[in-house]
Order: C-alpha cells, then structure tokens, then sequence
C-alpha cells in the first residue's frame, strides 16, 4: 500500500522523529492509529451507553415518569446561577 501524505503531516512526523521520542516514521504512524483505534472504542462506548440512556428514558416517560419541561428548565436555570455566584 502506498499513501501520499500532505506536507504539514510529513513535517508533523519529522517533529516527532526529532523529538527521539520515535525512532522511525513507521512508529509515528503506528501510534497514531492504535490512538485512532482507541478513540473509536470510546466512541462506540459512549454510543452504546448513550443508546442506553435514551432507552430508559424513553421507558420512564412511557410510563409517566417525566418532568415538565418548564420545571427543568427552572432547576437548570438555577443551577447556572448558582455556578455564577460561586464564580465570583
């Protein structure tokens, strides 16, 4: 496989390889994908999890569980304004 690669990304490996932190091109790349790897776990994690918390909230207004919309509204307003006052 053979990859073109723009001129800020080549200057960006030759930093990491001037850094000695990399001893070759080959591992920058390969650290940046194991980090791109990792990323997507989280990511499909954090979905999941998301997916999840819909679902049971979903669930909890079927069955009536909901707060007013007015009422959040109230309690997120106040807590701002209590994140304000501490802030001073």
């Amino acid at each position: 496989m053979s990859i073109a690669l723009r001129l800020e990304q080549e200057q960006f490996i030759q930093q990491k390889l001037e850094s000695g932190k990399y001893r070759s091109a080959d591992e920058v790349i390969f650290e940046a994908f194991r980090l791109l790897e990792e990323r997507d776990k989280h990511y499909e994690q954090w979905l999941q999890d998301t997916r999840q918390k819909v679902q049971a909230g979903l669930e909890q207004l079927d069955r009536g569980e909901g707060i007013d919309g007015e009422v959040v509204m109230a309690r997120f307003r106040e807590k701002i304004r209590i994140a304000r006052e501490n802030q001073k």
